[in-house]
């Protein structure tokens, strides 16, 4: 295989809803580049991209196949994302390496809400779009209806480069409106018959022309000017101004295709060969230190790795793109992530389960290697006088959280190990081990995301595991002032132990004064602050520590054991045993013995105080609200608000956003739980949304109620 050129290597992300055919697809343009000899199938197993046994289990990606294709002289790395929001973590990762995005759209329903959420992606990043109208062959099939409802949608951007003659079962023939030829198939599709338009074709052939030829111009002041004058640019010409608009967004190409009878993907190959911007034309990556990165093949040699697959017999798999220089089989680079040494064994051009070894990878390009020691998912390999880093791919908040336990305890840690390895190949999978919860928690996207992982820990790792509801991370605090003191004496013999304080607790807020007196049952206790430590609690919110002892009650080193004491009792509130926080604690006096005093007893001492005034103090206890977003057709919109309202949302608005409404709620955390399911099954799977943690809120007294009741019971059983 021939070393291909910066300027010869264009990289593509094939993005779309689950069932708009973007496997079949790939299959069909690795079988025009001559890569397989023959085409397999999504229903027979047996297809380039879904090679893993999950994905035959279930029928659908999970993971991103990376593969390329050698057409005109161009290398087109390609890669194939899943189509489930639950995987999306494969599209975003692609979309940050790749410089331009297909969305396929299924030719039965038009745009989908997988279709909406790779549009945002695109647009976040800013990533060219060509949208690709697929499976024109299906009975339902109406592409005139589907091309209104995009530019609806995304606007007038879109602009159709080929329109079919007919739809349904009849479909073997478009108009290509930029070379002004009909092409058409024989049943076996592959090589099209270019022929003239047909007379009954042409007025419409020539609106469509007129129309990509003007939108063509608009991006380039050289070409409107030969426009205003001939009203006609040459092909070259055009191609060169939708190149220039695909890299400013501003014009969005729409294709015909049927993948899965291999109809239109040899001239959508030639067209992604010839039109679509090269890596140099797109807008650089940034290291972490902010700096512009050239993918200049002179440059300094640098990989980024954005992905790991782990194969049966090989072991991991990494994926790695060129950002600048180029890479050799033997290198030796560094791992600027983790200060390791490493020496690039072969290197690989990518094919899905397949590589194909190749002598050298230029800047831009996109290849694998094996056996690697100490590289994983985001880390940078480079050369000498060179230590770039790069952060530039944000994966999106968990949806769908489920804690975990090993069904045979003793293969806890096998699990975990085993956790470890799956997060490599897909980092939207989180795992937490919650020493507030005491359980392993895993966050993903969906209920079909941790489904998928209880498949391959069951079936790939032989370990059986179970899910259960994971606790929620309630807090505690108080919403009064409260007084109380502690003596803690005891007498064994010899030196015994005796400490007493004295405290008043107070809620917390930034901001508040220093207190200067407190009137508590007619009593006034007046302050006078020795010392203040200010406590930013790991698990949010502030501990105030103020001593306000005199006349050296309490000596002065006895203190961090008295805030010991304290931040123990912080650490299982009173009500649910859930951290506290958001409390002032004051101590003003206490007593000590000369000999009997020490840490343990002051430690003790201010813990049972501390316990007793929170009690007194309004204790309250707070769960988490997080701000939902909603992406919900306008037909589901009552069904939707109507289930929020039952979980305790509050609608904080509504707006129109690309042709879907934007619902905006504040939910408590418990009642998430299982919004995933509940909303696909309300919409039937046409619905997303995204979370985020908001603040922490008092429950309702009925709730609050409940999960005291609920921590009484545990303590019980524990006893």
């Amino acid at each position: 295989m021939k070393v291909y050129q910066t300027n010869e290597i264009k990289n593509i992300a094939l993005l779309g809803s689950a069932g708009s055919g973007k496997t079949t697809l790939a299959e069909a343009m690795v079988y025009e580049a001559g890569i397989i000899k023959r085409r397999g199938t999504v229903e027979g197993k047996n297809t380039m991209s879904d090679y893993f046994p999950v994905e035959q289990e279930y029928g659908y990606s999970v993971f991103s196949t990376v593969f390329h294709v050698e057409w005109n002289n161009k290398k087109l790395n390609i890669i194939d994302c899943p189509g489930s929001d639950d995987f999306v973590g494969g599209a975003i990762t692609a979309l940050n390496v790749t410089d331009q995005a297909v969305i396929l759209l299924n030719g039965q329903y038009g745009p989908e809400v997988g279709t909406q959420n790779a549009f945002r992606y695109t647009e976040k990043l800013q990533k060219p779009v060509i949208f690709l109208v697929n499976q024109l062959d299906k009975e339902h099939c109406d592409f005139d209806t589907i091309l209104t409802n995009m530019k609806e949608i995304y606007g007038e951007k879109c602009v159709p480069v080929q329109y079919p003659i007919a739809t349904g079962p009849d479909f073997n023939a478009v108009i290509d409106v930029l070379l002004m030829k009909k092409y058409s198939w024989k049943p076996e599709g592959g090589a099209p018959i270019i022929e003239e338009i047909p007379a009954d074709q042409m007025e419409k052939a020539k609106e469509l022309h007129a129309t990509l030829v003007e939108a063509a111009a608009a991006n380039d002041d050289t070409l409107m000017e030969k426009f205003f004058e001939s009203e006609s640019l040459t092909e070259d010409e055009m191609r060169e101004g939708i190149r220039k608009g695909l890299v400013t967004r501003s014009i969005f190409p729409v294709f015909c295709v049927c993948a899965g009878k291999d109809m239109g993907v040899r001239r959508l190959m030639e067209f992604l060969g010839n039109v679509v911007p090269f890596v140099s034309e797109m807008p650089k990556v940034r290291n972490t230190r902010g700096e512009e990165v050239t993918p200049d093949a002179a440059g300094p040699t640098s990989l980024y790795f954005f992905k790991t697959g782990v194969e049966p017999h090989i072991g991991e798999v990494q994926y790695f793109k060129v950002m600048s220089g180029a890479v050799k089989s033997g290198d030796d680079l560094t791992n600027s992530d983790r200060g390791s040494k490493e020496r690039i064994g072969t290197i690989y051009a990518c094919a899905g389960a397949n590589r194909i070894p190749v002598d050298e990878l230029k800047a831009g390009d996109i290849g694998c290697t094996v056996k690697l020691k100490d590289v994983k998912t985001g880390n940078a390999l480079n050369g000498k006088d060179c230590e770039w880093r790069y952060d530039f791919i944000k994966y999106p908040n968990s949806k769908y959280s489920r804690a975990i336990k090993a069904v045979n305890e003793a293969e806890t840690e096998k699990m975990m190990v085993a956790l470890t390895k799956m997060r490599q190949e897909d980092p939207t999978w989180v795992v937490e081990q919650s020493k507030e919860l005491r359980q392993i928690i895993v966050h993903g996207q969906g209920e079909f995301h941790l489904r998928t992982l209880k498949w391959r820990m069951e079936n790939n790792e032989k370990i059986k595991i179970e899910y259960i509801e994971p606790k929620i991370p309630y807090r505690e605090t108080i919403t009064k002032m409260a007084r109380a003191d502690y003596r803690h004496k005891k007498q064994s013999g010899g030196a015994g132990q005796f400490g007493e304080v004295h405290l008043i607790v107070e809620p917390y807020a930034d901001g508040m004064p220093d207190p200067t007196s407190f009137k508590i049952n007619g009593q006034e206790f007046k302050m006078n602050i020795k010392g203040k430590e200010e406590i930013d609690l790991e698990w949010g919110g502030k501990l105030v520590f103020i001593n306000s002892v005199v006349g050296g009650a309490i000596d002065m080193r006895f203190m961090p054991a008295i805030l010991k004491g304290i931040m123990e009792r912080m650490e299982q509130g009173p009500l649910t045993g859930s951290y506290a926080r958001d409390v002032r604690v004051i101590v003003y006096d206490g007593k000590m013995h000369p000999v009997d005093s020490n840490e343990l007893s002051f430690m003790l001492a201010a813990r049972n105080a501390f316990s007793a005034a929170f009690r007194e103090a309004g204790p309250k206890v707070l769960e988490p609200i997080y701000d939902l977003e909603v992406y919900v057709p306008a037909d589901y919109m009552g069904d939707v608000m109507s289930d929020l309202q039952g979980r305790r949302a509050i609608i904080m608005g509504m707006d129109s956003e690309a042709g879907y409404q934007k619902l905006s709620a504040k939910i408590p955390l418990k009642e998430l739980s299982n919004y995933s399911i509940a909303l696909s099954s309300i919409t039937g799977g046409r619905a997303s949304f995204t979370t985020k943690f908001a603040s922490y809120e008092l429950v309702p007294n009925d709730i609050q109620q409940t999960l005291i009741k609920e921590h009484e019971a545990e303590l019980k059983d524990e006893d």
